[in-house]
């Protein structure tokens, strides 16, 4: 059976066909930013206190209500407490001044009875502000984001609770747009080598037509020799079709799937503490949205010229590296932590980028969606646990980053043990897969542009 690269070698390597699927499928993911890290600043927390009422209390006492405490080495005022409101209505009534006829720390505090004031510097109203999710029912805003990330059914019922405007308005402005991309249904078609493998030979055969005739090139009469026979074989017996459980039979799927995993953690963990990283969040996300430009600019030179094993391990070593790095800073030099969190955002950006694009190139074509999805909802479980990684900071603030860091670590030591992937040609059975070799042979990287223009697609599909 001929080579599937070499029955298309006809069409040439970036024709027009190539260029307007891969465009289209780079419109088509715009929208996919918005759908998660709009939580960025839908569950941000502002400054808060204890809500004293319009009682009748002097100035002086109603300024001192809220005890004051020190966090982080800096005096703030207390976000869960206050001095009990009708102890300190009675002293102000006697006409006691605080902190001179009456020592504030000897008064006894209570809860936030009466509920938050929130301080609107920043933001109008978030949903940690609309539904009190503070000190005692802190718990419930890393809740929110992974019953986000899960996917739950009662979205649709919650949603209707979750209704006032400044946060409303959001969500309805980033929902909207995505009804214009369902047009792209009808413009970008199904994958050829995909069709092959399930035996639609008649359908490859009339997408790779359509693709020389936008590419103003000649097919010939018989575009894929022998591929007849492979699928009335595969008609015939439905039993050929690989399915899940044939990945359960290889190694690749266990390293790659631990590797995603501490990947989606890593990532979404830097994301979404991006907005306690700057007193703007504004300015932490912009900063924190424009790293992974370079990211997949060097994402795209290491897939060119590196070998896929390298680049990774590499990657990964320098996520860990700046993120155990941080708690050496001293807390005086805020701007040096800032920029080696970027750092790490930099180099997890990269790496998952280039572990879903590895992860296609070790699949043949008959697992590769079902191998690429899989390790995708894999991963999907560790963006779910980093909203409660990230509240581990509440009790030793370097600790979230050491956890990532040591994940990143143990990836780079995963990835040790997968085979080499660079300039092979992509795997269309499962018997080629198992060819693969943990170290690459001179003159392998001729093809190395085209196979990332290639890998790119399945990578936009699942990222």
């Amino acid at each position: 059976m001929k080579d599937y690269d070499d029955s298309i070698a006809f069409l040439g390597h970036w024709g027009r066909f190539q260029q307007a699927v891969f465009f289209l499928l780079c419109a088509s993911i715009v929208p996919n930013g918005f759908g998660v890290f709009f939580t960025v600043f839908l569950t941000d927390t502002p400054l808060h206190h204890c809500l004293v009422p319009e009682v009748n209390l002097s100035q002086a006492w109603r300024d001192a209500t809220i005890p004051i405490e020190v966090v982080d080495g800096k005096q703030e005022l207390s976000s869960c407490s206050r001095y009990r409101l009708d102890v300190v209505r009675n002293l102000s009534a006697q006409g006691l001044v605080p902190g001179r006829d009456v020592n504030l720390t000897d008064l006894e505090q209570e809860g936030c009875v009466d509920g938050w004031s929130y301080s609107k510097d920043i933001y109008q109203s978030t949903i940690v502000s609309e539904f009190d999710l503070v000190c005692s029912d802190q718990w419930k805003q890393p809740f929110t984001t992974t019953l986000l990330l899960l996917g739950v059914v009662f979205g649709s019922f919650v949603s209707g609770q979750l209704s006032d405007r400044d946060w409303k308005s959001l969500l309805l402005g980033l929902s909207l747009p995505c009804f214009a991309y369902i047009p792209l249904w009808w413009f970008i078609p199904e994958s050829p080598r995909w069709l092959l493998s399930q035996g639609r030979l008649e359908e490859a055969e009339a997408i790779i037509r359509h693709a020389a005739k936008i590419n103003k090139v000649e097919a010939p009469q018989v575009i894929f020799e022998d591929y007849s026979i492979y699928a009335d074989e595969t008609n015939t017996h439905p039993e050929n079709h690989p399915n899940f459980f044939d990945l359960l039979s290889t190694r690749n799927i266990r390293n790659t799937t631990i590797i995603l995993l501490t990947l989606s953690t890593g990532y979404f963990g830097l994301s979404l503490n991006t907005p306690q990283l700057h007193a703007n969040p504004y300015i932490s996300c912009f900063i924190s949205a424009a790293v992974e430009v370079p990211a997949y600019i060097s994402c795209w030179l290491a897939q060119c010229y590196l070998p896929r094993r390298v680049s990774v391990i590499s990657f990964l070593l320098l996520e860990a590296v700046s993120l155990y790095s941080i708690q050496l800073v001293p807390q005086s030099l805020s701007y040096l932590s800032f920029a080696l969190e970027m750092l790490g955002k930099f180099a997890v950006s990269a790496s998952s980028t280039l572990m879903y694009a590895y992860t296609a190139e070790l699949y043949p074509t008959v697992l590769r969606n079902t191998a690429t999805g899989t390790c995708c909802t894999v991963s999907r479980v560790g963006s779910c646990l980093t909203p409660f990684l990230l509240k581990l900071g509440l009790y030793f603030k370097y600790l979230p980053n050491i956890i990532l860091g040591t994940l990143a670590a143990v990836s780079a030591f995963a990835a040790f043990f997968l085979p080499e992937s660079f300039g092979q040609p992509l795997p269309q059975t499962i018997e080629q897969m198992f060819k693969l070799k943990r170290w690459v042979t001179k003159g392998t990287h001729a093809s190395s542009y085209v196979h990332f223009i290639s890998i790119l697609v399945y990578f936009i599909n699942y990222k």
